[in-house]
């Protein structure tokens, strides 16, 4: 069987091409998506708290020898500009705000989903790590295909250094959006996303992929984010509209149900001290006091 190579566009193709390739493929890999100068910013800004993170705890997903870092709109204004680069918010629009129509009382209005931006995360693959399990990112809302018609999310992958098969490239299996939920992925499938430094990985959460081997003698630094459908979550916050104490008052059961516990596929993880966390974890920290604050 021949294995079907990743699409590379320059920065400078327009966001229509962008989408057609990943529509395409299921992914594109856009050379230069960042510049040389922004890139160091970037790389600055993270390496000060990637050295400061102690390596997972999940050998089996996560990684032992991989170094994660989130909260990351809060720490480094690079990683806003990243979210804000037009080839990426402006392609995720295209392809997840699919219309539909609905029935409000005798009129049919046409409606199309929000976005919003899932998570931000820096991982570093380090020597010495071994192939994460392949995936698909959108199973963490148990999207099923092709039944939806429709894609949940768009992600990201910011190549901080170079990425190479040697070091830990991302690996993705191109085409495989299109699979159903019945064919199980193989490594045999994948190819690695090599890219140099500056240029980004872009691919639907129907993809399956995985983080890549790192067999080099050097860490492999990458940005991931995501956008997902913004329906995806409580139609009332009740996260920032009850009171932290009122909340650490609360049984656990109904702290959970107003959103302070990680899904079974762990949507609504919180990252502390480098480990992606239930945000209960945060009551039992008397430095919590408010959400937004810090900790």
């Amino acid at each position: 069987m021949e294995t079907v190579k990743l699409t590379t566009l320059d920065h400078s193709e327009p966001v229509e091409r962008v989408v057609e390739v990943i529509q395409r493929d299921g992914g594109v890999i856009i050379s230069n998506f960042i510049s040389g100068d922004d890139l160091k910013v970037l790389r600055a800004e993270l390496d000060r708290y990637l050295n400061e993170t102690p390596y997972g705890e999940d050998a089996y997903f996560a990684g032992t020898q991989t170094r994660r870092v989130a909260r990351l709109i809060a720490r480094s204004d690079a990683v806003v500009s990243v979210a804000l680069n037009p080839l990426f918010i402006e392609s995720a629009k295209k392809i997840l705000q699919t219309p539909t129509h609905v029935w409000s009382g005798s009129q049919r209005v046409e409606v199309s989903p929000n976005i919003q931006l899932s998570f931000t995360q820096a991982i570093q693959i380090c020597p010495g790590q071994d192939l994460q399990p392949l995936h698909r990112d959108d199973a963490t809302s148990l999207w099923r295909h092709p039944q939806y018609g429709r894609e949940a999310r768009l992600q990201l992958m910011l190549a901080v250094s170079d990425f190479t098969e040697e070091n830990g490239a991302t690996r993705v299996i191109p085409g495989s959006h299109t699979w159903d939920d019945e064919r199980m992925p193989t490594q045999e499938e994948t190819v690695p996303a090599e890219m140099a430094a500056g240029s980004a990985l872009l691919w639907v959460g129907s993809v399956y992929h995985g983080g890549g081997a790192n067999k080099s003698d050097r860490p492999r630094t990458g940005l991931s984010m995501s956008y997902d459908l913004a329906f995806l979550r409580s139609e009332e916050n009740h996260l920032i509209s009850i009171p932290i104490d009122r909340v650490r008052q609360l049984p656990e059961e109904m702290q959970r149900l107003l959103g302070w516990g990680a899904s079974q596929t762990f949507l609504g993880w919180v990252e502390i001290d480098g480990q992606m966390r239930e945000p209960r974890d945060l009551l039992d920290m008397p430095s919590f006091t408010e959400v937004g604050k810090g900790f």
